[in-house]
C-alpha cells in the first residue's frame, strides 16, 4: 500500500492560503480520483478540493476553520500500488545516546509549553506558525513579541525563520517560556456589545468581514474623487426591444443591457489606457489585456466580481455570453478562483437596485470603477437642425470613481465622457 498526500492546490493570482469550511468525507471513506474532499474559502471564492487518486482516506491533518497554506499537505490518502519517493515519509534513524536522549527531552519539554499557543489575542497564528512554534520550543508571549511583516502583522514562514537566526541573541529581550516572574500582557478586549428591547444581533458572514475589510482598506488606501455625466441611451433601448427575441432564438442567450454597456467601457479603456492601470507602492503598472471586473449578486446578498478577459477582443455575443455564464454561476456559487483574478477595471450597476447613481469604492490595486445607474425614461431638450423640442428620452447617469493619487481630473472625466459618447453613437440600424 502506498501513501498520497493530498496538498492544497494554487488557486489563482495572489491567492496565498485558505481556509477550510467542511469536509465532505471522514476517515476511512473510499475516495475515487476527482471526487471532492473538501471546501475551502479565500478572501475571492469558495470552492471544492478533489482527490487527484484512487483510495481511502487514512488521516486528516487540519480542522474545519483551520487556515491552510498554498502547497501544504491537507489529508492523506492510502493508494494500491508502491508509495512514491514525493509521499513516501522520511524514516527518522533512531539512537539511544545519552546526548540524543538529552536533546529530545529538551525538545518535549519546550513543545510541552507551545501547546497553549491559540488565536484569541490580536494576532492570527496559521498552523505553519504554530507548527514552526511549537519545534523550536516558541512560547505564546515569546511569539506575540516577535513582528510580523505579513498583512494585518500577520506572523510568516520568512518571519520564523528570520527570527530563529538571532533568537540566540535575543533571549534577554524576549521573555523565557518558564519565567513565571513576567505577568503576561493583557490582551485587548472586544468592546461590549450593546443591545436593547427586541434588538437582534446578527453575527457577519465570513464573506461580510473580508469584503467589509477590503473596503476599508480601499478608501484608506486610495484618493478617492468622482465624476459624473449623463447618457441617452435611447438608441440602444429601442434597438434591443427590436432584436432581443431574436437573439434569444437564434443564440439561446437573453441579451441585457449589460453586454452593451461593457462593450462600450471596453473600448474606452482601448482610448485611455491609463484608466487600464494598477498602482503598487510608487510603480504604476500599464496593463497589456483589458479585464473587465463585472459585480455579481451571491445567494447571500454579498457581492462578488468575476472577471471578463481580453474584453476589447469580444464581439458582442461573445460579451452577451460571458456576462450571463459569470452571473449564472456566480448566483449558484460556481466560480473557480481563475474567474475573479487578473481584473484591470471593474463596472458595477448600482441601477438593477433603483439607484440613479452610486460613489462605487475602487477595487484594489485598481484605479477606476464605474457605476452603471437604472435607466429613466425623462422629459429632454432634443435639438434638431430646425429648431429645439421636448420629447421623452431614455437617459442614465454614469459615476466614476477614480484614484486621484494617478488619475487627475481631465483623465476621469475624459474617460467616462468617452463611455457616454459610444453609447450614445450607437447604430440602430446595427446587425448581429
Amino acid at each position: 500500500m502506498a501513501k498520497f498526500e493530498l496538498k492544497l492546490p494554487k488557486m489563482g493570482e495572489s491567492v496565498a492560503e485558505a481556509t477550510i469550511t467542511s469536509w465532505l468525507k471522514e476517515v476511512g471513506d473510499t475516495i475515487e480520483a476527482d471526487e471532492a474532499v473538501l471546501e475551502i474559502a479565500t478572501d475571492k471564492v469558495d470552492s471544492e478540493v478533489p482527490s487527484e487518486v484512487d483510495g481511502v482516506l487514512v488521516e486528516l491533518l487540519f480542522n474545519v476553520d483551520d487556515v491552510v497554506q498554498v502547497g501544504q499537505t491537507i489529508a492523506v490518502i492510502e493508494t494500491e500500488g508502491e508509495a512514491s519517493a514525493a509521499s513516501e515519509t522520511p524514516k527518522v534513524v533512531e539512537t539511544s545516546t545519552p546526548a540524543v536522549q538529552a536533546v529530545s527531552k529538551t525538545v518535549e519539554v519546550a513543545k510541552e509549553t507551545t501547546a497553549s499557543i491559540s488565536n484569541d489575542g490580536d494576532r492570527f497564528y496559521s498552523p505553519l506558525v504554530k507548527n514552526i512554534a511549537k519545534a523550536e520550543g516558541i512560547a505564546q508571549i515569546e511569539l506575540d513579541a516577535i513582528p510580523g511583516t505579513g498583512k494585518n502583522g500577520r506572523l510568516t514562514k520568512a518571519d520564523m525563520q528570520s527570527y530563529l537566526k538571532t533568537r540566540g541573541a535575543q533571549t534577554n529581550a524576549v521573555p523565557a517560556a518558564n519565567n513565571t516572574s513576567v505577568a503576561a500582557q493583557p490582551k485587548k478586549q472586544a468592546a461590549p456589545v450593546v443591545v436593547s428591547g427586541g434588538d437582534e444581533i446578527i453575527e457577519m458572514t465570513r464573506m461580510g468581514k473580508l469584503i467589509a475589510h477590503h473596503m476599508v482598506e480601499s478608501v484608506q488606501k486610495s484618493a478617492h474623487v468622482q465624476s459624473f455625466i449623463e447618457a441617452d441611451v435611447t438608441n440602444i433601448w429601442n434597438w434591443r426591444k427590436k432584436v432581443k427575441d431574436g437573439f434569444a432564438k437564434r443564440e439561446g442567450e437573453n441579451l441585457t443591457f449589460t453586454p452593451i454597456f461593457m462593450e462600450a467601457i471596453a473600448k474606452a479603456l482601448r482610448d485611455y489606457p491609463m484608466m487600464n492601470i494598477s498602482l503598487q507602492d510608487d510603480k504604476i503598472i500599464k496593463k497589456k489585456n483589458i479585464n473587465l471586473g463585472m459585480a455579481a449578486a451571491l445567494p447571500d446578498g454579498n457581492l462578488i466580481v468575476p472577471v471578463i478577459k481580453n474584453a476589447d477582443q469580444l464581439n458582442l455575443v461573445g460579451m452577451t455570453k460571458q456576462v450571463n455564464d459569470l452571473a449564472k454561476r456566480a448566483r449558484e456559487n460556481k466560480l473557480k478562483p481563475d474567474d475573479i483574478q487578473g481584473g484591470t477595471y471593474t463596472v458595477t450597476n448600482v441601477g438593477t437596485f433603483g439607484s440613479i447613481m452610486g460613489t462605487p469604492i475602487i477595487n484594489q490595486p485598481q484605479v477606476g470603477i464605474l457605476a452603471l445607474g437604472a435607466i429613466r425614461k425623462v422629459p429632454a431638450v432634443i435639438e434638431t437642425p430646425d429648431g429645439d423640442f421636448i420629447g421623452i428620452r431614455y437617459k442614465m447617469f454614469l459615476s466614476h470613481s477614480y484614484d486621484h493619487r494617478v488619475v487627475n481630473g481631465a483623465l476621469g472625466g475624459q474617460f467616462v465622457k468617452a463611455v457616454k459618447d459610444y453609447l450614445e453613437a450607437w447604430d440602430s440600424k446595427r446587425e448581429i
